[in-house]
């Protein structure tokens, strides 16, 4: 007991940027709820300002003269690899450093970057809008997954998770309301000498973006819990929070990749250049099937950056390595919910295009009718899986996983029926079935990644959780629904062909569900063989 007291002062009053009076042994079930519930708003800010660009899309088409693989490029990938990469470094912050502090200044910074969306005048000056909001965005979650894993037991953590994850599904659909009403009624009311000279869609990225600014100011006012309370493995902070933020940005950014694997030696910058080269190659076949040189230089640097991260990070975090890029279970798991991923994220850019271009439904009425049951089916089935999780979990050690399957196999028909029907009302109704299905996964996921580490590396599984969602989901989903539509001049079967995900979703999650038990009660074991000192 008073092991237990002493490990809870050094980590109240240990250095690192967490200040005495934030640190706290133990956390009221009052406070954390009302910590969790600001931390929805976060989410929910955050994919209103990643998801707009669906309902504004047609116009930004218009105007700038895109074609619809460069909005599956905005959309998807600028923002998601950049969200990617710069998710690793943070997430290290956020394992180190004041979790709440990190989150209110990527919360400000991503805003800004929105609002900044609203001048853009080119395809160039939209995409590096988009890559700031992506930057920005990768404070959110790690901070956000860690600091839930504090402030709730294990036992309501896929629940407490699935409510926060809940932000999204209310997010797209907000933004999809306001997006719609904003761009209809401003082009109605300016149709010509608008305002700094501004489009509709403009109008909408500034409306969205400003408030977010004030929403920053309240997220700084949370209590920083002690990390690990929950699970009764107090982790003081280090002295240095900021070094090993420093060490993952060299081990993740290029050129600086080059730089941290010569310091490894000459073995580790042979293997970063042989995996360099390879990359590229790829990367180049890519452009000359597609020719199309932003997707695939954005995604070759993105896994080339992840591929020299994880080489490195054996070297330098033996055993956060061996718990995340080491376990097939945690690997499976995420690569299995990437799968999800990767549908969902172009069924939820893509569908307000559709409802606009294939069924002539208008921005307000699309938003309305695409938004508002997108986000009640996003939200009950992120608050239904996650109890179906918790339920299943007690029952099943790999019961979790289940439900994730189901996020994979159930949206199929649905899927298929919607983007082929011309009648409005029944693509509006099977978009709600799509929602609610597809994210009943999340929940399950991101608890089963979480309790497949230690409580110092949530941050780092985190982003790395994320790499799945966004260098395969986000970075790649409406990118293909996008260029095939562009092949095809077909945007039906443009969302058509993300079907593939189907099969090699079912494939990871039936091996995932064989690993996890074990994975999950050889946790500590595994960690002690790799060195770590529990």
């Amino acid at each position: 007991m008073n092991g237990s007291a002493n490990n809870m002062d050094a980590a109240a009053d240990g250095p690192g940027g967490v200040p005495p009076q934030d640190a706290f042994p133990t956390t009221s079930r009052r406070y954390a709820w009302y910590g969790l519930s600001i931390l929805v708003l976060v989410y929910v800010f955050n994919f209103v300002d990643r998801n707009i660009m669906s309902i504004l899309a047609e116009d930004i088409k218009a105007d700038l003269g895109l074609t619809d693989d460069q909005l599956g490029f905005l959309y998807g990938t600028a923002f998601g690899v950049f969200y990617a990469l710069f998710g690793i470094p943070l997430g290290k912050l956020a394992d180190n450093w004041h979790r709440v502090r990190l989150m209110a200044l990527g919360l400000a910074l991503w805003s800004a970057m929105t609002a900044l969306s609203g001048f853009a005048r080119s395809f160039g000056m939209l995409g590096l809008a988009r890559i700031g909001v992506g930057i920005g965005e990768a404070t959110a979650s790690p901070s956000a997954y860690s600091l839930i894993s504090d402030w709730f037991p294990k036992k309501f953590r896929a629940t407490a998770l699935a409510i926060y994850s809940s932000g999204l599904y209310i997010g797209g659909g907000v933004s999809l309301l306001i997006g719609g009403l904003i761009v209809e009624r401003w082009n109605a009311t300016y149709p010509v000498d608008a305002p700094l000279g501004l489009a509709g869609w403009q109008a909408a990225f500034l409306a969205v973006g400003l408030p977010g600014l004030l929403l920053a100011v309240l997220v700084a006012t949370l209590r920083e819990p002690v990390r690990g309370q929950a699970d009764g493995i107090l982790t003081p902070p280090p002295k240095d929070p900021f070094r090993g933020f420093g060490q993952e940005l060299f081990a993740v950014i290029p050129p600086f990749t080059i730089i941290s694997a010569a310091r490894q030696g000459g073995r580790a910058l042979a293997i970063n250049l042989g995996g360099m080269v390879v990359i590229a190659a790829i990367a180049w076949l890519l452009i000359l099937g597609t020719g199309n040189y932003p997707q695939w230089i954005a995604v070759g640097i993105g896994y080339y950056a992840v591929y020299s991260w994880a080489t490195s990070l054996k070297k330098r975090d033996g055993p956060a390595f061996a718990l995340i890029w080491g376990s097939p279970a945690f690997l499976c798991t995420i690569l299995g919910y990437g799968m999800v991923a990767f549908s969902s994220y172009a069924v939820s850019f893509w569908s307000a295009p559709y409802a606009i271009r294939v069924l002539g439904e208008l921005p307000s009425v699309a938003g309305w009718w695409i938004g508002g049951p997108g986000a009640l089916g996003g939200f009950l089935g992120i608050i239904i899986g996650g109890r179906v999780a918790d339920w299943a979990r007690q029952r099943n050690p790999a019961g979790r996983v289940l439900v994730i399957m189901f996020g994979v196999l159930a949206p199929v028909i649905p899927l298929i029926i919607a983007f082929t029907t011309q009648s409005p009302l029944l693509f509006y109704i099977l978009g709600f079935v799509l929602s609610l299905f597809a994210s009943s996964a999340l929940g399950a996921a991101a608890a089963t990644s979480q309790d497949l580490v230690l409580p110092r590396m949530r941050g780092t599984a985190t982003a790395t959780f994320f790499l799945a969602t966004t260098l395969i989901g986000l970075s790649l989903g409406p990118y293909l629904a996008g260029q095939v539509s562009a092949l095809s001049g077909s945007l039906s079967i443009g969302v058509l062909s993300l079907l593939i995900a189907a099969p090699i979703g079912t494939v990871l999650l039936t091996a995932a569900y064989r690993l996890v038990p074990k994975a999950e009660a050889t946790l500590l074991d595994r960690a002690r063989a790799a060195g770590e000192d529990i």
